[in-house]
């Protein structure tokens, strides 16, 4: 029987999910269909897919921008969260709470809200051979992508964290909330600062902004230096690696974390535990 799945956003027309999620699905032997998903951006209308969908028969639903937040509250709502969900405040992955459905149909207050994206990255440095444990990480953003992957980079093991922000304020206030919201955030394990005052050698730098999508550049130091640098971003050329990769620095952009974020989803929703590595270059040979 064919299992149901979708990807809300707007825009959506441009997302990569449903060529993935196939691939997924091929390497797990089970038949699937999923779509792309346009919605108004409102909260209600947000709400009226999710309800239409699920009880359509829908297995699960993964969301984009820019619903993360509201699908969030549709959760805190009407269901319940993970902690990784909890702590990034956003929510990437929905599904079925089965511990709320009622002689097999769902109940009010069933949906489940998941975030995949933190642990989608953290596995990918880490199938890269970059080793996390123990290491120093600097990461430059304090907005939406930098909130959802902070707690996952404190489980793997590393040993401080540098949070560099265009304002300080926001980087503060941030590593505040998270540190209040999971006892697994030491505040005084965080550091902060301004992206211009961001010096020193790190094991790893993270670029959790959009900036280079613009062509635009950080103000990045002459006195910063690292031996990793990821950009979360992909698609194109990325100033931020081009910098560290004159620099000596090993690079990626963020096309693993993509499919990394959406193989967890994938596991979520169905069991089955994909080959990241070979969907990754079946992906890339087309």
């Amino acid at each position: 029987m064919t299992q149901h799945f979708i990807v809300i956003g707007n825009p959506i027309a441009h997302s990569k999910s449903p060529e993935i999620h196939t691939l997924f699905a091929a390497q797990s032997g089970i038949d699937i269909s999923y779509q792309r998903q346009y919605c108004p951006d409102d909260a209600a209308s947000l709400n009226a897919v999710i309800e239409a969908f699920f009880q359509g028969g829908g297995v699960g639903a993964n969301v984009t921008v820019p619903f993360k937040q509201v699908a969030y509250d549709c959760c805190v709502a009407r269901g319940g969260l993970s902690e990784h969900a909890k702590v990034a405040g956003a929510v990437n992955t929905l599904l079925l709470n089965q511990a709320l459905l009622k002689n097999g149909t769902p109940i009010a207050q069933a949906i489940y809200g998941d975030n995949t994206d933190g642990q989608g990255l953290v596995n990918h440095i880490t199938s890269l051979g970059w080793p996390l444990m123990g290491a120093r990480v600097a990461l430059i953003g304090a907005g939406g992508a930098a909130r959802g992957v902070i707690l996952p980079l404190i489980e793997a093991g590393i040993a401080e964290l540098t949070l560099a922000n265009r304002t300080l304020n926001k980087a503060t206030a941030l590593v505040t909330e998270l540190s209040a919201a999971s006892a697994t955030i030491n505040k005084q394990q965080i550091k902060t600062c301004t992206t211009d005052d961001l010096k020193g050698d790190f094991d790893t730098i993270i670029n959790a902004t959009s900036i280079g999508l613009s062509g635009d550049t950080l103000p990045l130091s002459d006195e910063l230096k690292c031996h990793y640098a990821y950009d979360m971003m992909y698609g194109r050329e990325l100033p931020f690696l081009q910098h560290f990769a004159v620099c000596g620095a090993q690079t990626s952009d963020g096309y693993g974390m993509l499919i990394g974020q959406a193989a967890l989803s994938f596991e979520r929703w169905t069991g089955h535990t994909i080959d990241v590595v070979q969907i990754t270059k079946a992906l890339q040979a087309h």
